[in-house]
């Protein structure tokens, strides 16, 4: 095929002036020897463009062999385009989320029948073991949710690694987001060493054994959930702390008597965490913080709940923020706040 032949020092020019006009035949691979490159040029190549350019660079066009270059998808609708309709590859949700070795997969319910082909496409693309589809919503005072097997392995316990940090979970039976890597470090910077912390909804112990990876505290991991409370045992001893974490296993309400006033109070279960509200402040510490989440469509609605709850005591806003877009115009807000 034809190509053109230039030496090396001035080849990246001329490829990148190649890739701007287009000229560039990205189906076959660059070629290259000791002292010259050989770039392939496309079937249909503008022949008065080309000599233009081949002129500035004083060199030819002639045939040579290049070697056909391999595919690499950039996304997984790649997998998909000889098995499904363009119209329906428009309707597949293009992100998915990623814990451990599973992906956890949205599909529209009219592709459902075609589930099993978007899971191997998503399991080819990512190289992850498992996928799986949501089945359903987070519900539930344990907020877990159904995951149907799509491909790979079949099996939900993972080891997820997170800043240098391991959690072990099963997706299905515990609450735990991925996508809350960047608020949970941002609370890790919040923390000063030797505060006293609650987590009222810790699940597996994400936030509690991230500050506790980095941090000397003591921090109480509270879930009502049995599963979340045996995976933040595991969790601890898979990682090496420098504070410590007690898991309790119990409603917040039920055992918040027994825990001592915070200096900090985590509450992130943004759907109901505004039911917990007169418990969280009546157990901080006069100055503590409470690190509040909501789903809100604006912070004016998030703050005024909180002042109004902890008058007549003082407050002052530290930050607020949208940590990710919960659904259109609805965000999940986060809250630092100090209470007096």
């Amino acid at each position: 095929m034809k190509g053109i032949k230039i030496i090396k020092k001035e080849a990246n020019n001329l490829r990148q002036k190649l890739i701007k006009e287009k000229q560039l035949c990205t189906d076959y691979k660059v070629r290259s020897d000791d002292n010259f490159v050989y770039l392939p040029l496309i079937t249909d190549y503008d022949v008065s463009l080309i000599e233009n350019i081949v002129k500035d660079y004083d060199v030819g066009v002639e045939d040579y062999d290049f070697v056909k270059a391999q595919y690499r998808p950039t996304n997984f609708m790649d997998f998909l385009d000889d098995k499904i309709s363009q119209k329906e590859l428009e309707e597949i949700r293009k992100s998915f989320d990623i814990v451990g070795d599973i992906v956890i997969l949205e599909i529209p319910p009219e592709l459902e029948d075609k589930k099993t082909i978007i899971g191997k496409a998503v399991l080819d693309f990512t190289k992850r073991k498992s996928v799986f589809y949501k089945k359903s919503k987070v519900r539930g005072v344990t907020r877990t949710r159904e995951l149907e097997y799509l491909a790979g392995e079949d099996n939900l316990e993972t080891v997820h690694k997170e800043f240098g940090i391991r959690f072990k979970l099963n997706p299905s039976t515990v609450y735990f987001s991925p996508r809350l890597a960047t608020e949970r470090s941002r609370i890790v910077n919040e923390v000063k060493n030797h505060e006293t912390i609650i987590d009222f909804f810790a699940g597996i112990g994400s936030f509690p054994i991230s500050i506790a990876h980095v941090k000397d505290v003591k921090i109480y991991s509270v879930d009502i959930n049995p599963e979340a409370y045996k995976y933040v045992n595991e969790n601890i001893k898979l990682n090496r702390l420098i504070g410590e974490v007690i898991p309790i296993e119990g409603d917040i309400r039920k055992v918040i008597n027994d825990l001592p006033l915070a200096d900090r109070i985590i509450m992130n279960l943004p759907g109901t965490a505004k039911d917990f509200l007169d418990v969280a402040v009546n157990h901080l510490k006069s100055g503590g913080i409470l690190n509040y989440y909501e789903f809100s469509s604006d912070y004016d609605t998030v703050l005024k709940r909180v002042e109004d709850v902890a008058y007549p005591r003082e407050t002052e806003v530290l930050d607020i923020r949208k940590v990710k877009s919960q659904s259109p115009g609805v965000w999940h807000v986060g809250l630092s706040i100090r209470i007096l």
